[in-house]
């Protein structure tokens, strides 16, 4: 297996991430939290559910994304009489071979688009499962493997609007995190009438990195270091979600190494090769609330499982961030003040 230096593997990782964070905010205007979500996602091996309602970016977001990568691309438009094999793909027999030949279907690329993934049946959202989590298809029991790297990027409308089915709990527990885009600022859509008002931005939009230099990225954030305290935080907040008691469901053990995983993306994009208690605190929101069901109570009460999230980050004790020595590498010590992150902590918090 190819090794690479760690130091200049992130500063690689830096550069090019700032190049396709560029690249995406030329499309979506005055959003930047929400792009920089997506690629903490992205190196994080995560795949991203985007939720919101019609009109405000969301499947512009995600072609964003991928076309800033040159990488393979396919999009599904997810419909009522969408079948699974329209994603796995089918064996079609083959006259003159005298056998069955595998047709595959647009999973088999390395960015995904699922638009408004709701509209389409529990058996056909189903057929994304195993692509999500082992990365591989099994069809008439022939395996096959997907390529690298792969990213589901599902938009869905809100389950209250007419013709949506809610996604099962088994399938919102693969995605790594969800994000909301909301509207944007008055300034940024202005802005957006000079910018989209004549030909859509993404007709010029050029890839500013390759799918080789993402594998090598993704590599270089599997080097970031956790420490046990951080490891023991992100547990700590996981498993308050599952004695809450306006939950009925809370978070899976899936849901926990995925916050880890994002929490060394996010360190790594802000160029440390070391996660902080700060990352699981600015990621825990995003990675946790969609796999949250409140109990009936909560939701006559207008309890969402965002609030409820919100309340264990300031309940639970927060460790003191891991000190670094003069070049910047981990001693494995902790010191009393705390180092921000890639976000900011939220009111209330205690460290121990």
């Amino acid at each position: 297996m190819t090794t690479y230096d760690d130091r200049a593997s992130l500063t690689d990782l830096t550069t090019t991430a700032e190049r396709v964070r560029r690249s995406v905010e030329s499309v979506i205007e005055g959003k930047p939290e929400v792009v920089r979500l997506s690629l903490t996602v992205l190196l994080a091996e995560g795949h991203l559910l985007i939720e919101d309602v019609p009109g405000v970016g969301k499947t512009m977001l995600a072609k964003a994304l991928a076309r800033s990568i040159d990488c393979s691309v396919r999009r599904i438009q997810f419909t009522p009489d969408l079948l699974p094999s329209d994603i796995t793909g089918v064996s079609i027999w083959d006259q003159q071979q005298r056998d069955f030949e595998f047709k595959p279907g647009a999973i088999f690329a390395q960015i995904v688009i699922g638009d408004e993934i709701n509209r389409a049946s529990p058996k056909t959202q189903s057929a994304l499962l195993e692509s999500m989590e082992e990365r591989q298809v099994t069809i008439d029991g022939q395996t096959y493997e997907l390529p690298s790297p792969f990213m589901v990027v599902a938009t869905q409308n809100p389950v209250e609007m007419e013709g949506t089915y809610p996604l099962p709990e088994a399938q919102r527990d693969r995605f790594m995190a969800r994000v909301s885009i909301g509207y944007p600022s008055a300034e940024a859509e202005l802005q957006m009438l000079d910018v989209h008002g004549g030909v859509s931005p993404l007709d010029d939009l050029q890839p500013v990195a390759h799918a080789h230099d993402m594998v090598k990225l993704i590599d270089a954030v599997r080097t970031v270091h956790v420490a046990d305290t951080v490891r023991r935080y992100a547990v700590d907040l996981v498993s308050a979600t599952r004695s809450h008691p306006d939950l009925r469901l809370g978070a899976s053990p899936r849901a926990t190494l995925h916050l880890l995983r994002a929490a060394k993306a996010a360190a790594a994009l802000a160029g440390r090769e070391y996660a902080l208690p700060d990352d699981i605190q600015a990621l825990a929101v995003a990675v946790l609330a969609h796999r949250l069901l409140p109990t009936a109570q909560a939701q006559l009460n207008r309890r969402s499982a965002e609030q409820v999230v919100q309340e264990i980050l300031q309940r639970t004790p927060v460790p003191a961030a891991p000190q670094t020595n003069s070049h910047g590498g981990y001693t494995g010590r902790t010191p009393n003040s705390s180092v921000m992150g890639f976000g900011e902590r939220p009111p209330g918090t205690r460290r121990l």
